[in-house]
């Protein structure tokens, strides 16, 4: 085996930062990871020790320890370094800095077809490892280098600096309005003057309160008190968890609360993601006078809109996987939510509906059966939509998401919303990034450019509550409303607004000889200008015993085998003569007719390369008799033909000449939603299905269109 170099990674001293914050002293040893750690009060050095594979950080020391050899010995240069255990880095971008006083320019590496842990080389030789994530850079640096990494993105004058020391004030059990006590952690900036009041930054989850707090603590030590607490009936904090039913009232007590104590100034900002975003956005719409800013990533929408009843149909797995794992115990189990111990295909097709939580985790599941007692939209649902009290909003907002966000449904009805209130200093951030954001720069089929994964992510998160919190005059807020990451054209864009101003609507007509059954049919895509109606229609049945079952993911899945069933309409455009960019919201327009009283649709957009692959952009699904809004619940008259505007969620991509788009429409997605029966009739009591005959009208009585936003 060849020999590390002489001064090599083992025994080097590396000086390790997480957002910013200093952290400690690392070693690598043949035989583990040791750390000399960082007292949290008092920011003094501690002894060293050695880390476990559980440490909490997003850079795991103990596996970077097992390639570390590896690193060691590879030659880096060229174009394209390859590791020994498979790890693929291209270099990325040249780092000014100093060493020992003088200049010097280190090479940085990005990371491909993996989570992004980066490199960065000083004549040929590793000095650095860097994870930009969603909670804070983690950086491992020689000590003394730190200026030839991107540590460098901290040093912004204007930034809150990491001048303080962490002192945990408590756990408080909080009352709520109805007198339900919530679990409460306060972390409070430790070496400020005595009596100084600090504002503060929110976190309410459902996840936890002491899961990731060491990357929320990291805001004390740049001078803001920090709240975590677990929303009510989960972990140590009582009451039963209701999702979405409480968030919005206990999230403004708890500002309350907050105002009121004697370490507060009254500036509360809040922080979320997923349900955690949800959370912030209903407190936002409490209208909280305390409250002043808010920072959203890939929240959670509305119920009928994103989770249990999206689209108005009755959401399977992505509802399942979550509830289940709630519903075990007061703490989260995170196996079944990643569908490791509960099989999502078993746990999709059990019956009846109202008992899957015994058949899969073996008890009742309290929210499973509040929702079942709650067929149609009511009171309790008006409660949980976060739209209906829009017009409380007036804390600035930044909303953070990606083109493979699951929940962007619920990101696109967060920002119409900010969007139709006119919400001062709103914000939106898209980039090419999942659920779990800012996370690597290849998914699937798809590559992105290095800059797809940014390093300065929790620093413009930290500007914002800078701004809004502290009034520091950074300028953020004069900066362009809209930042978007454009895929196939792989670069960042800016606009005054989202969806972007300067894109304009393409119509594209849909169109057929009467037979757009399957990719093998003759259904068309017409570009505006093109006459394609016809006078025709297309049909298909829909067999709620054989639905559509794709992967449920918002991912670029290759369809083109889904696309061979005869239940898809498929319509398909001539290969593009020259690149076509998308940016915005995706609608379509169309004329839908089912001899059955209730449906659902589902409509998929998708790039067709010139071998046939066809991969997923855009997907949604709605059920019919919500058509006219989720308030107005309209049964279908059988064959009577129905106008429908389906939305289509955020992307933005650059189709190349000779590709071709396509949208496919349906009227199941097994894993998303469970097959409507097409009786009308409250789905959780199992009613017997039957088959509908489905009719798509492209007539000119009847035009149905794709929408498409495109930047000339």
């Amino acid at each position: 085996m060849a020999q590390h170099h002489q001064g090599g990674l083992f025994e080097t001293a590396f000086a390790f930062y997480c957002a910013g914050v200093y952290t400690g002293r690392v070693r690598f040893r043949p035989d583990g990871v040791r750390l000399a750690g960082v007292d949290l009060r008092q920011r003094t050095q501690l002894q060293e020790d050695w880390v476990l594979e559980s440490a909490p950080y997003a850079l795991k020391l103990t596996e970077l320890q097992k390639h570390l050899r590896d690193y060691d010995e590879a030659e880096w240069s060229g174009d394209d370094v390859r590791l020994a255990h498979g790890a693929r880095f291209i270099p990325s971008a040249e780092l000014e800095g100093s060493k020992d006083g003088h200049a010097a320019t280190a090479q940085l590496w990005a990371r491909r077809d993996d989570t992004a842990v980066d490199v960065v080389t000083l004549d040929g030789r590793v000095i650095a490892f860097v994870m930009p994530y969603r909670y804070g850079m983690e950086v491992l640096v020689k000590e003394g280098l730190e200026s030839l990494t991107p540590l460098t993105v901290y040093d912004d004058p204007q930034l809150s600096k990491p001048l303080y020391g962490v002192n945990h004030l408590g756990t408080f059990l909080v009352p709520m309005r109805d007198g339900v006590r919530l679990a409460t952690d306060v972390y409070l900036p430790e070496g400020a003057a005595p009596a100084t009041p600090f504002p503060t930054i929110l976190v309410r989850t459902c996840y936890d309160r002491q899961r990731n707090q060491q990357a929320f603590m990291r805001w004390a030590n740049r001078g803001y008190a920090v709240v975590n607490q677990d929303v009510r009936g989960r972990s140590d904090s009582e009451g039963d968890l209701v999702p979405f039913y409480y968030e919005r009232d206990d999230g403004s007590d708890t500002m309350d609360w907050i105002a009121d104590q004697p370490w507060s100034n009254g500036s509360i900002g809040t922080w979320g993601a997923s349900y955690l975003g949800y959370v912030a956005v209903a407190g936002a719409t409490s209208g909280n006078p305390h409250l002043k800013a808010v920072v959203d990533e890939v929240n959670v929408g509305s119920p009928f809109v994103d989770t249990v009843r999206r689209g108005g149909t009755l959401c399977s797995w992505p509802l399942l996987s979550w509830t289940l794992a709630q519903s075990v115990s007061n703490r989260t189990d995170f196996d079944v939510f990643g569908g490791i111990t509960v099989s999502p295909q078993e746990a999709v097709d059990a019956r009846p509906i109202t008992d899957i939580p015994r058949q899969m985790i073996g008890k009742d599941s309290g929210p499973w059966d509040i929702w079942s007692e709650h067929p149609d939209y009511d009171e309790f649902w008006r409660n949980c939509t976060f739209t209906e009290r829009g017009h409380q909003v007036h804390a600035p907002m930044l909303v953070i998401s990606g083109w493979f966000d699951g929940d962007s449904a619920g990101v696109s009805e967060t920002w119409r919303m900010l969007t139709e209130h006119d919400v001062p200093h709103r914000k939106i951030w898209l980039g090419a990034w999942e659920h779990n954001p800012n996370r690597a720069r290849d998914l699937g089929p798809l590559h992105f450019s290095n800059d797809a994964v940014v390093y300065h992510y929790d620093v413009q998160v930290l500007r914002w509550f800078d701004r809004f919190l502290k009034e520091i005059p950074n300028g953020i807020e004069g900066e362009p409303r809209a930042a978007f990451y454009v895929m196939g054209e792989n670069r960042w864009r800016e606009s005054r607004d989202w969806p972007p101003v300067e894109a304009r609507i393409m119509e594209w007509r849909l169109g057929s000889g009467g037979h757009a059954n399957s990719r093998l049919g003759d259904g068309r895509l017409f570009p505006e200008g093109e006459d394609g109606y016809g006078d025709t229609s297309d049909t298909f049945l829909y067999d709620p015993a054989d639905p559509v079952s794709d992967s449920g993911e918002r991912h670029p899945d290759n369809l083109r085998d889904l696309e061979l069933r005869s239940d898809l309409l498929v319509y398909t455009s001539e290969p593009l003569s020259r690149d076509l960019t998308i940016a915005g919201e995706l609608s379509a327009d169309l004329y839908l007719a089912s001899s059955a009283v209730d449906t659902d649709w589902a409509l998929t957009l998708t790039c067709v390369d010139p071998e046939g692959n066809s991969l997923r952009l855009s997907s949604y699904i709605v059920r019919a008799q919500y058509r006219h809004g989720a308030d107005r619940r309209q049964l279908l008259v059988p064959g009577q033909v129905e106008p429908y505007h389906i939305f289509l969620p955020n992307m933005a991509a650059t189709i190349p000449a000779g590709h071709r788009i396509r949208l496919s429409v349906t009227s199941s997605s097994k894993m998303v939603a469970f097959p409507n029966t097409n009786t009308g009739l409250n789905p959780y009591a199992d009613p017997t299905p039957i088959t509908a005959q489905q009719t798509l009208y492209h007539t000119p009585e009847f035009p149905s269109r794709l929408n498409l936003p495109v930047l000339d």
